[in-house]
């Protein structure tokens, strides 16, 4: 990866814009206001390879981002999954990400998974290992070292990397990782079945009981924070500012579990003036304030 600038603080400008928009922020007010920083993204010296399959079913797809002459042996992964609340979302509405990490010199996937009602837990994790198992075979002919690879998602995505990744169960043999970042993700089924009211989750609950199930007795098998079972590993744990609360609860209980029983130490960020939305919209902006301590966790993920 190439070193950054160091890293600026917001703009006093976008800091009063996202105030304006405040915690019930919505994903198209978000990219409204970063659409003009990110028509004029760099793609220069860039390419994408779009739709490339890694499994049978219609969403199993992902996009590489690149450079556009041949990369240098052993290039670091970087592999994003978008968020949509496990029942929408696509891997183009994170464009921005792939070109960012392109730019850094990673090579850089981002992949779509099956999606809520039609795939139910554990579908989420178990495509994030397909796309990992995929790329052990095909990263090396773009130039990117397998064996140096992030994995990254954002709310619903964050949750299918946190499983994958914390649970042993959904690890193929030979499972490999550099590090992993988890952005504003959901991470505990069971207390958002049982603290709906208080979290501010709608009853009934059109995201988890399409992905989880009716049933929430059962959300416990499904919930990160009550399976870990995972080595410690590189891994940054993010919420935002003004997020949606059940997010905030989830990544510091995540954070506390990991460091007070499973011997991890993550990275921990809480992403001052930011929502749900902006972090993922802010990377590859003049807006670095997430980019930039992000890009520092994955290079040093990566150099161990």
């Amino acid at each position: 990866m190439t070193t950054p600038p160091p890293h600026d603080p917001m703009p006093p400008a976008l800091i009063a814009a996202l105030a304006a928009l405040g915690p019930a922020a919505t994903p198209p007010g978000v990219m409204a206001l970063y659409a003009p920083w990110l028509a004029d993204q760099p793609r220069d010296g860039l390419r994408r390879l779009p739709d490339l399959p890694y499994g049978g079913h219609p969403r199993h797809r992902f996009d590489v981002y690149l450079p556009a002459g041949p990369a240098p042996e052993g290039a670091p992964l970087l592999v994003f999954f978008h968020g949509g609340g496990f029942l929408r979302g696509d891997k183009q509405d994170r464009a921005n990400i792939g070109w960012w990490g392109a730019g850094q010199g990673l090579v850089t996937v981002l992949a779509n998974y099956r999606l809520a009602p039609e795939a139910r837990w554990p579908s989420g994790p178990e495509d994030v290992a397909a796309v990992w198992l995929a790329l052990q075979a095909l990263a090396p002919t773009w130039g990117a070292d397998p064996s140096r690879l992030v994995l990254m998602g954002e709310s619903a995505g964050a949750a299918h990397v946190a499983a994958a990744t914390l649970m042993r169960r959904f690890q193929p043999p030979g499972w490999r990782i550099a590090g992993a970042a988890l952005l504003s993700g959901p991470y505990h089924a069971r207390l958002e079945g049982l603290a709906r009211e208080a979290l501010h989750i709608p009853s009934p609950d059109p995201r988890n009981e399409a992905y989880f199930g009716p049933d929430t007795a059962t959300w416990g098998e499904a919930s990160v924070v009550e399976q870990i079972d995972a080595a410690p590993f590189p891994l940054l744990v993010a919420a935002a500012e003004r997020d949606l609360l059940q997010m905030q609860v989830q990544a510091g209980e995540l954070f506390a579990r990991l460091v007070g029983q499973h011997g991890f130490q993550p990275a921990l960020h809480w992403w001052r003036h930011h929502n749900h939305f902006s972090p993922g919209a802010s990377i590859g902006t003049a807006d670095t304030t997430v980019s930039g301590p992000l890009g520092d966790f994955i290079r040093r993920a990566v150099a161990r």
